[in-house]
């Protein structure tokens, strides 16, 4: 993995920074996102790959042994039993290497993260509205 001091300006520097059997597992996953939320703005925050849609979206990095993807607990939440079979906590989940990412529940798990993050915006705006 990449040490600590090396900081990605975006998600190519990021990805070029990671050996190669990780870049091809981190393509993946930035394609899937992008395939699923085509309007999300790449970011880089919190030293990792993110995609911002009416807000932050998603996160994932590289570590040791595994990719990291963060959809938030609100994702976790709703795809409890799906995830169940990885290792994980409140607002992350851990893909292992040795293991093909799971690209269909990433996609419905960014497509849930992009609804969210619409209503959630369009809630705003109604709000916003009323008070003027």
């Amino acid at each position: 993995m990449k040490p600590k001091s090396l900081v990605a300006a975006d998600i190519d520097g990021y990805i070029s920074q990671q050996p190669d059997n990780v870049q091809a597992l981190l393509k993946q996953m930035r394609t899937t996102i992008k395939k699923v939320a085509p309007k999300a703005e790449e970011v880089i925050s919190y030293q990792m790959p993110a995609f911002k849609f009416h807000g932050m979206l998603v996160y994932f990095a590289a570590f040791k042994n595994h990719i990291g993807f963060y959809p938030t607990a609100s994702a976790i939440t709703a795809f409890k039993k799906e995830l169940s079979e990885y290792a994980g906590a409140k607002g992350t989940v851990r893909f292992p290497f040795d293991e093909p990412l799971p690209l269909k529940l990433i996609a419905k798990i960014t497509k849930f993260r992009a609804a969210e993050n619409l209503e959630k915006s369009k809630l705003k705006e109604k709000a916003a509205k009323k008070s003027r």
